[in-house]
């Protein structure tokens, strides 16, 4: 008899556990992308309809918070690519919407690195997951708006994910500076008619 089994509460009770975390890392993340990573603890608390204490009980630390927002939103990404793609919209429909998570996500990745000190052996990991993870379903998004003679091939995948990159953090030191309309230039450079 397996654990589950002789205490089939306990499965729920891990799985509603698991929910709750997955929504307060998600009102966490939209905190980070709205106010930065130094937001108050309260805020991000109020948004997930949780008390502080309890993001406290998870994450004791704002550096713990923040590498699992990050590490939720890699998961998340990777997830929307495939999902995207197998929606049934056009291909570089996908790969906008796609890119668009992907600037939310660079927020608070710019973020990360304040958080940890980039010194921290732990943000290494990290960028290394992203990479591993983000690049391909990024390739796989471009390959299939390629294939569909939607856009033409003058980026790989990391070049754009690079690309996007350095456009996004001009909006960490300017408020005035709009990286999602910078985005949007690129992303119209890579259509095959333009």
């Amino acid at each position: 008899m397996t654990e589950t089994e002789a205490n089939p509460g306990r499965g729920r009770r891990r799985a509603d556990a698991e929910r709750n975390i997955a929504a307060l890392l998600d009102a966490a993340s939209a905190e980070f992308v709205r106010a930065g990573v130094d937001v108050p603890v309260r805020d991000v608390a109020a948004r997930a309809g949780v008390g502080v204490a309890t993001i406290y009980r998870h994450f004791p630390t704002r550096a713990d918070l923040v590498v699992a927002v990050y590490r939720h939103q890699i998961d998340a990404l990777a997830h929307l690519g495939p999902d995207l793609l197998a929606a049934g919209g056009t291909p570089s429909a996908a790969l906008a919407t796609w890119i668009d998570g992907f600037v939310d996500f660079l927020v608070t990745k710019h973020g990360l690195a304040g958080a940890l000190r980039s010194t921290d052996p732990g943000f290494e990991a990290l960028h290394r997951l992203f990479v591993s993870r983000l690049v391909p379903v990024c390739g796989e998004l471009l390959a299939a708006a390629r294939a569909a003679g939607e856009i033409g091939d003058a980026l790989g995948a990391y070049e754009l994910m690079r690309s996007i990159g350095n456009l996004c953090i001009g909006a960490e030191s300017d408020e005035r500076y709009d990286a999602r309309a910078a985005v949007a230039v690129l992303l119209a450079g890579l259509r095959a008619d333009g």
